[in-house]
């Protein structure tokens, strides 16, 4: 079809051709083929839009997970079940009871695309995505009923007004949280600390009462326990009224771009920042009598390095082992080979990473 935009040559007037134009341009935005992005190459599925994939929680497997979530609701007595829309990452924006799941989770393919660039999948199995979604959902309800507004929640989990941290010290052997996600998370901030609590107490036969008993963290058990029981089958005070933040529906990042930022972000927690240094230090990839996996150079050398690097840079050695457990991981997927001289190059490599990196937490003086 030929537009003519000469109204006196159409027969129509000014109004009748710019209601004819815009009415045209929104059928063929309608009418706009959809790409097959499941069989692009990697190279052009990296050039679509995040928006333009089409991505719903809607018939996924997830949707069945989010409905064993309600069901573990129900069975507690709660009637909120927080909505849940795909976003960049996992997350419950802050102060809104409502959940944002990564949206890479949706597609086998694009599952498959981060695990090649990002060396994981952040609730990639169904195990993963239901401890996340439950610690997420702590959050929800934490919003959704102003729980942190209690004195008694300040007094047990702190002010929930403290500043968040890229970084926080821990103690792993500490009875004084519960222990859900990874890296002591728990730990990092009040808010966190209530919402891995509120998991473990979700979680169908965690044991809870048996696994943290004589722990300070039962008080915040029970106290949870009780909390629920008061707003059994009570409407929340707060349910989300806004578009949802980050939601993949409206992201014009294309896939690349969105993997290049994710990679900045992250910085050294990025598993793969320190392959090009693994690589220089043990250049090899192919095993010879002279040499062996480099994977299992650093295991039987761990205690000696682990405690060479306490000694030398002053931090803890359980922070020690954490870093060299991730460097033998990265030597194992990078199929690296040495031989033992080269354990010498490892030791400045894990120390010089630890002085830049880790944290030496300040002794806390107990009152």
């Amino acid at each position: 079809m030929t537009l003519r935009n000469d109204p006196e040559k159409s027969g129509l007037t000014t109004v009748e051709m710019t209601g004819f134009l815009y009415s045209n341009l929104n059928f063929m935005k309608k009418t706009k083929k959809q790409v097959n992005w499941e069989r692009l190459s990697e190279k052009k599925l990296l050039q679509m839009k995040i928006r333009d994939l089409g991505l719903s929680i809607q018939g996924s497997v997830h949707e069945g997970l989010i409905e064993n979530l309600y069901a573990e609701l129900d069975a507690k007595g709660i009637e909120f079940h927080p909505p849940c829309y795909l976003a960049d990452e996992w997350l419950c924006p802050d102060g809104e009871p409502i959940i944002g799941i990564p949206f890479f989770l949706i597609s086998p393919r694009l599952k498959r695309l981060e695990q090649k660039l990002m060396y994981e999948v952040e609730g990639g199995t169904d195990a993963a995505f239901m401890k996340l979604l439950r610690h997420e959902t702590g959050h929800a309800l934490n919003y959704a009923y102003k729980f942190h507004w209690k004195s008694r929640w300040r007094q047990l989990f702190g002010p929930f007004t403290s500043k968040y941290s890229n970084s926080y010290d821990f103690y792993p052997y500490s009875k004084r949280f519960v222990i859900h996600l990874e890296d002591n998370y728990a730990q990092s901030h009040p808010d966190e600390d209530f919402a891995e609590t509120f998991a473990v107490w979700l979680t169908p036969d965690s044991c809870w009462e048996k696994k943290y008993k004589g722990w300070y963290a039962m008080k915040k058990l029970r106290y949870v326990d009780n909390l629920i029981k008061k707003i059994s089958g009570a409407p929340p005070i707060k349910v989300s009224q806004e578009k949802p933040p980050w939601s993949a529906s409206r992201m014009t990042s294309t896939l690349c771009a969105y993997y290049e930022r994710k990679r900045k972000l992250l910085g050294d927690e990025f598993k793969g920042y320190y392959d090009d240094a693994l690589k220089e230090l043990f250049p090899h990839r192919h095993r010879t009598t002279a040499r062996e996996k480099a994977s299992r150079i650093l295991r039987r050398y761990r205690l000696e390095l682990v405690n060479n690097i306490s000694k030398r840079t002053g931090h803890r050695k359980y922070d020690a082992r954490q870093l060299i457990n991730k460097l033998i991981y990265r030597c194992e997927v990078l199929g690296l080979y040495g031989n033992k001289d080269d354990i010498t190059g490892a030791a400045t490599l894990i120390a010089t990473i630890a002085s830049n990196t880790l944290r030496i937490p300040q002794r806390r003086i107990r009152q």
